[in-house]
Protein backbone atom coordinates (compact mmCIF):
# COMPACT_ATOMS: atom_id res chain seq x y z
CA UNK A 1 0.00 0.00 0.00
CA UNK A 2 1.43 3.39 -0.91
CA UNK A 3 1.58 5.88 1.97
CA UNK A 4 -1.27 8.35 1.80
CA UNK A 5 -3.45 6.23 -0.49
CA UNK A 6 -7.03 7.41 0.19
CA UNK A 7 -8.49 3.91 -0.01
CA UNK A 8 -12.21 4.60 -0.02
CA UNK A 9 -13.28 8.04 -1.20
CA UNK A 10 -16.70 9.57 -1.25
CA UNK A 11 -18.03 10.61 -4.64
CA UNK A 12 -17.46 14.24 -5.41
CA UNK A 13 -20.10 16.51 -6.78
CA UNK A 14 -19.46 19.61 -8.77
CA UNK A 15 -20.45 22.57 -6.72
CA UNK A 16 -21.25 26.03 -7.93
CA UNK A 17 -19.04 28.67 -6.36
CA UNK A 18 -20.89 30.29 -3.48
CA UNK A 19 -19.86 33.72 -2.18
CA UNK A 20 -20.68 34.58 1.42
CA UNK A 21 -23.03 37.55 1.86
CA UNK A 22 -21.60 40.71 3.41
CA UNK A 23 -23.87 42.52 5.88
CA UNK A 24 -26.56 40.09 4.75
CA UNK A 25 -26.20 41.25 1.13
CA UNK A 26 -25.54 38.39 -1.26
CA UNK A 27 -25.05 40.84 -4.15
CA UNK A 28 -22.44 42.90 -2.29
CA UNK A 29 -20.07 42.59 -5.24
CA UNK A 30 -22.67 44.01 -7.61
CA UNK A 31 -23.10 47.01 -5.31
CA UNK A 32 -19.36 47.63 -5.44
CA UNK A 33 -19.44 47.51 -9.24
CA UNK A 34 -22.31 50.01 -9.19
CA UNK A 35 -20.31 52.30 -6.89
CA UNK A 36 -17.35 52.09 -9.25
CA UNK A 37 -19.57 52.91 -12.23
CA UNK A 38 -20.94 55.95 -10.37
CA UNK A 39 -17.39 57.10 -9.64
CA UNK A 40 -16.48 56.84 -13.32
CA UNK A 41 -19.64 58.83 -14.19
CA UNK A 42 -18.76 61.52 -11.61
CA UNK A 43 -15.28 61.91 -13.06
CA UNK A 44 -16.61 62.23 -16.59
CA UNK A 45 -19.23 64.78 -15.53
CA UNK A 46 -17.02 67.02 -13.38
CA UNK A 47 -13.65 66.69 -15.07
CA UNK A 48 -11.93 66.31 -18.38
CA UNK A 49 -9.60 63.69 -19.88
CA UNK A 50 -5.96 64.01 -18.92
CA UNK A 51 -3.61 64.43 -21.92
CA UNK A 52 -1.82 61.25 -22.84
CA UNK A 53 1.54 62.96 -22.36
CA UNK A 54 0.71 63.44 -18.65
CA UNK A 55 0.05 59.76 -18.00
CA UNK A 56 2.36 58.30 -15.35
CA UNK A 57 2.38 54.68 -16.38
CA UNK A 58 4.02 53.38 -13.23
CA UNK A 59 1.21 54.95 -11.18
CA UNK A 60 -1.40 53.61 -13.58
CA UNK A 61 -0.09 50.08 -13.26
CA UNK A 62 0.66 50.29 -9.55
CA UNK A 63 -2.60 51.89 -8.41
CA UNK A 64 -4.77 49.90 -10.80
CA UNK A 65 -3.02 46.64 -9.94
CA UNK A 66 -3.37 47.35 -6.22
CA UNK A 67 -7.13 47.92 -6.52
CA UNK A 68 -7.47 44.78 -8.64
CA UNK A 69 -5.58 42.67 -6.09
CA UNK A 70 -7.77 43.96 -3.25
CA UNK A 71 -10.85 42.94 -5.23
CA UNK A 72 -9.32 39.51 -5.86
CA UNK A 73 -8.54 39.05 -2.15
CA UNK A 74 -12.11 39.94 -1.26
CA UNK A 75 -13.39 37.37 -3.75
CA UNK A 76 -11.17 34.66 -2.25
CA UNK A 77 -12.32 35.66 1.22
CA UNK A 78 -16.01 35.44 0.38
CA UNK A 79 -15.51 32.13 -1.41
CA UNK A 80 -13.65 30.50 1.50
CA UNK A 81 -15.44 31.78 4.63
CA UNK A 82 -18.99 31.58 5.95
CA UNK A 83 -20.98 34.71 6.60
CA UNK A 84 -20.52 36.41 9.95
CA UNK A 85 -19.09 39.45 11.72
CA UNK A 86 -15.47 38.58 10.92
CA UNK A 87 -16.26 38.11 7.23
CA UNK A 88 -18.22 41.39 7.18
CA UNK A 89 -15.36 43.40 8.69
CA UNK A 90 -12.66 41.86 6.52
CA UNK A 91 -14.68 42.39 3.33
CA UNK A 92 -15.72 45.93 4.26
CA UNK A 93 -12.10 46.81 4.97
CA UNK A 94 -10.91 45.43 1.65
CA UNK A 95 -13.82 47.09 -0.19
CA UNK A 96 -13.05 50.51 1.30
CA UNK A 97 -9.36 50.20 0.42
CA UNK A 98 -10.26 49.04 -3.09
CA UNK A 99 -12.58 52.02 -3.70
CA UNK A 100 -9.94 54.40 -2.36
CA UNK A 101 -7.39 52.91 -4.73
CA UNK A 102 -9.88 53.01 -7.60
CA UNK A 103 -10.46 56.75 -7.11
CA UNK A 104 -6.69 57.26 -7.01
CA UNK A 105 -6.42 55.28 -10.26
CA UNK A 106 -9.12 57.37 -11.98
CA UNK A 107 -7.12 60.49 -11.14
CA UNK A 108 -4.49 59.24 -13.53
CA UNK A 109 -6.96 59.55 -16.46
CA UNK A 110 -9.14 62.54 -15.52
CA UNK A 111 -8.43 66.10 -14.44
CA UNK A 112 -10.86 67.57 -11.89
CA UNK A 113 -11.17 71.30 -11.11
CA UNK A 114 -9.48 72.54 -7.94
CA UNK A 115 -12.92 73.32 -6.52
CA UNK A 116 -13.82 69.62 -6.53
CA UNK A 117 -12.74 68.16 -3.18
CA UNK A 118 -14.68 64.94 -2.90
CA UNK A 119 -12.05 62.89 -4.75
CA UNK A 120 -9.32 63.96 -2.31
CA UNK A 121 -11.59 63.15 0.62
CA UNK A 122 -12.25 59.70 -0.80
CA UNK A 123 -8.60 58.99 -1.55
CA UNK A 124 -7.49 60.15 1.91
CA UNK A 125 -10.43 58.73 3.87
CA UNK A 126 -11.36 55.37 2.37
CA UNK A 127 -7.93 53.76 2.62
CA UNK A 128 -7.32 54.41 6.36
CA UNK A 129 -10.96 53.56 7.07
CA UNK A 130 -10.51 50.27 5.26
CA UNK A 131 -7.28 49.54 7.10
CA UNK A 132 -9.03 50.17 10.41
CA UNK A 133 -11.90 47.83 9.54
CA UNK A 134 -9.47 45.21 8.28
CA UNK A 135 -7.43 45.41 11.49
CA UNK A 136 -10.56 45.05 13.61
CA UNK A 137 -11.60 42.06 11.54
CA UNK A 138 -8.13 40.47 11.90
CA UNK A 139 -8.33 40.93 15.67
CA UNK A 140 -11.64 39.06 15.77
CA UNK A 141 -10.28 36.49 13.32
CA UNK A 142 -7.45 35.74 15.77
CA UNK A 143 -9.98 34.89 18.47
CA UNK A 144 -11.90 32.75 15.98
CA UNK A 145 -8.72 30.86 15.09
CA UNK A 146 -7.99 30.14 18.73
CA UNK A 147 -11.40 28.49 19.06
CA UNK A 148 -10.90 26.50 15.85
CA UNK A 149 -7.42 25.42 16.95
CA UNK A 150 -8.90 24.02 20.16
CA UNK A 151 -11.46 22.06 18.13
CA UNK A 152 -8.73 20.65 15.85
CA UNK A 153 -6.16 19.77 18.52
CA UNK A 154 -6.52 15.99 17.94
CA UNK A 155 -6.35 16.45 14.15
CA UNK A 156 -3.25 18.63 13.89
CA UNK A 157 -0.24 19.52 15.99
CA UNK A 158 2.15 22.47 15.86
CA UNK A 159 1.74 23.24 12.16
CA UNK A 160 -1.03 23.24 9.54
CA UNK A 161 -0.80 21.90 6.00
CA UNK A 162 -4.10 21.71 4.13
CA UNK A 163 -2.52 19.71 1.29
CA UNK A 164 -1.95 16.83 3.72
CA UNK A 165 -5.56 16.38 4.85
CA UNK A 166 -7.44 13.19 3.99
CA UNK A 167 -10.50 14.06 1.90
CA UNK A 168 -12.75 11.47 3.54
CA UNK A 169 -12.12 11.70 7.29
CA UNK A 170 -10.73 15.27 7.34
CA UNK A 171 -7.78 13.94 9.36
CA UNK A 172 -4.15 14.44 8.46
CA UNK A 173 -2.79 11.88 6.03
CA UNK A 174 0.26 9.64 6.28
CA UNK A 175 2.54 12.38 4.99
CA UNK A 176 1.39 14.72 7.75
CA UNK A 177 2.03 12.01 10.37
CA UNK A 178 5.50 11.38 8.93
CA UNK A 179 6.36 15.05 9.40
CA UNK A 180 5.09 14.93 12.99
CA UNK A 181 7.17 11.84 13.75
CA UNK A 182 10.24 13.51 12.26
CA UNK A 183 9.58 16.54 14.47
CA UNK A 184 9.41 14.37 17.59
CA UNK A 185 12.73 12.78 16.61
CA UNK A 186 14.39 16.18 16.14
CA UNK A 187 13.19 17.27 19.57
CA UNK A 188 14.48 13.99 21.04
CA UNK A 189 11.29 13.38 22.98
CA UNK A 190 9.87 9.95 23.85
CA UNK A 191 6.76 9.02 21.90
CA UNK A 192 4.87 5.98 20.66
CA UNK A 193 3.25 5.36 17.30
CA UNK A 194 0.10 3.24 17.34
CA UNK A 195 -1.55 1.86 14.20
CA UNK A 196 -4.93 0.16 14.04
CA UNK A 197 -7.10 -1.41 11.37
CA UNK A 198 -9.68 -4.10 10.77
CA UNK A 199 -9.00 -7.60 9.51
CA UNK A 200 -10.90 -8.27 6.28
CA UNK A 201 -12.19 -4.74 5.82
CA UNK A 202 -11.79 -4.77 2.03
CA UNK A 203 -14.15 -7.70 1.60
CA UNK A 204 -16.66 -6.21 4.00
CA UNK A 205 -16.52 -2.88 2.17
CA UNK A 206 -17.37 -4.55 -1.12
CA UNK A 207 -20.35 -6.26 0.54
CA UNK A 208 -21.62 -3.04 2.14
CA UNK A 209 -20.87 -0.77 -0.79
CA UNK A 210 -18.21 1.92 -0.91
CA UNK A 211 -20.52 4.71 0.27
CA UNK A 212 -21.48 2.78 3.42
CA UNK A 213 -17.85 1.81 4.05
CA UNK A 214 -16.82 5.47 3.74
CA UNK A 215 -19.49 6.45 6.26
CA UNK A 216 -18.29 3.81 8.71
CA UNK A 217 -14.71 5.05 8.45
CA UNK A 218 -15.82 8.62 9.05
CA UNK A 219 -17.76 7.61 12.17
CA UNK A 220 -14.92 5.39 13.39
CA UNK A 221 -12.54 8.35 13.17
CA UNK A 222 -14.88 10.43 15.33
CA UNK A 223 -15.09 7.65 17.91
CA UNK A 224 -11.32 7.23 18.08
CA UNK A 225 -10.88 10.99 18.58
CA UNK A 226 -12.99 10.78 21.74
CA UNK A 227 -10.41 8.49 23.36
CA UNK A 228 -7.35 10.67 22.77
CA UNK A 229 -5.62 12.71 25.43
CA UNK A 230 -4.13 16.22 25.20
CA UNK A 231 -1.45 16.52 22.54
CA UNK A 232 -2.20 13.15 20.95
CA UNK A 233 -2.75 13.08 17.20
CA UNK A 234 -4.86 10.87 14.93
CA UNK A 235 -4.22 10.56 11.19
CA UNK A 236 -5.52 8.26 8.47
CA UNK A 237 -2.80 6.08 6.97
CA UNK A 238 -4.91 4.73 4.10
CA UNK A 239 -7.87 2.41 3.59
CA UNK A 240 -9.11 1.33 7.02
CA UNK A 241 -5.75 2.00 8.72
CA UNK A 242 -5.43 4.79 11.27
CA UNK A 243 -2.22 5.86 12.98
CA UNK A 244 -1.88 7.68 16.30
CA UNK A 245 1.05 9.65 17.69
CA UNK A 246 1.32 9.53 21.50
CA UNK A 247 3.90 12.11 22.66
CA UNK A 248 5.56 11.31 25.99
CA UNK A 249 4.02 7.84 26.09
CA UNK A 250 5.69 4.51 26.74
CA UNK A 251 4.80 1.06 25.42
CA UNK A 252 2.43 0.46 28.35
CA UNK A 253 0.41 3.57 27.47
CA UNK A 254 0.21 2.52 23.81
CA UNK A 255 -0.91 -0.99 24.79
CA UNK A 256 -3.60 0.32 27.15
CA UNK A 257 -4.93 2.74 24.55
CA UNK A 258 -4.97 -0.02 21.93
CA UNK A 259 -6.92 -2.30 24.24
CA UNK A 260 -9.38 0.48 25.07
CA UNK A 261 -9.96 1.23 21.40
CA UNK A 262 -10.42 -2.47 20.62
CA UNK A 263 -13.05 -2.71 23.35
CA UNK A 264 -14.83 0.49 22.30
CA UNK A 265 -14.95 -0.40 18.61
CA UNK A 266 -16.02 -3.98 19.35
CA UNK A 267 -19.20 -2.60 21.00
CA UNK A 268 -19.70 0.10 18.37
CA UNK A 269 -22.83 -0.15 16.24
CA UNK A 270 -21.34 1.67 13.25
CA UNK A 271 -23.01 4.98 13.98
CA UNK A 272 -26.58 3.97 13.09
CA UNK A 273 -28.01 4.21 9.61
CA UNK A 274 -29.37 0.67 9.46
CA UNK A 275 -26.06 -1.20 9.75
CA UNK A 276 -24.78 -3.49 12.46
CA UNK A 277 -21.31 -2.00 12.23
CA UNK A 278 -18.19 -3.56 10.85
CA UNK A 279 -18.42 -6.84 12.74
CA UNK A 280 -14.65 -7.30 12.23
CA UNK A 281 -11.69 -7.81 14.53
CA UNK A 282 -9.69 -4.68 15.23
CA UNK A 283 -5.92 -5.13 15.23
CA UNK A 284 -3.35 -2.81 16.77
CA UNK A 285 0.43 -2.49 16.62
CA UNK A 286 2.72 0.04 18.25
CA UNK A 287 6.38 1.00 18.33
CA UNK A 288 8.54 3.74 19.86
CA UNK A 289 9.51 6.76 17.81
CA UNK A 290 13.24 6.10 17.91
CA UNK A 291 16.14 8.19 16.70
CA UNK A 292 17.53 7.10 13.35
CA UNK A 293 14.25 5.48 12.24
CA UNK A 294 12.75 6.78 9.03
CA UNK A 295 9.10 7.79 9.78
CA UNK A 296 7.74 6.18 6.62
CA UNK A 297 9.72 3.00 7.27
CA UNK A 298 8.37 2.91 10.82
CA UNK A 299 4.79 3.14 9.62
CA UNK A 300 5.42 0.50 6.96
CA UNK A 301 6.80 -1.80 9.67
CA UNK A 302 3.66 -1.29 11.77
CA UNK A 303 1.52 -1.98 8.71
CA UNK A 304 3.39 -5.24 8.12
CA UNK A 305 2.74 -6.29 11.73
CA UNK A 306 -0.96 -5.57 11.27
CA UNK A 307 -1.05 -7.61 8.07
CA UNK A 308 0.64 -10.57 9.80
CA UNK A 309 -1.88 -10.34 12.65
Amino acid sequence: MRIGTPGFVLGRRRRRLQLAPVLGLRHFGHLLLLAMALLVWAFTQQGGPRPLAQYRWMDVLGEGGGALMLALWMGYLRASRPAGRVTDLLCLGLAAMMLGGFVDWLDEFWLLPKSVLWDNWMESGLTPLGMGLLTWGLHLWRGEQQVLNAQLRERERLFREHRQVDGLTRLGDAGYMARQVALERRLDRPAQLLMLGWQGFDARARALGLAEADRLLQNAAQLILLHLGPGELLCRYGGDRFVLLLPGADAARARRLGERLEAALALWDGGGGGTAGLGLTLRTAWAPVAQGTDPEALMLALLARLERG
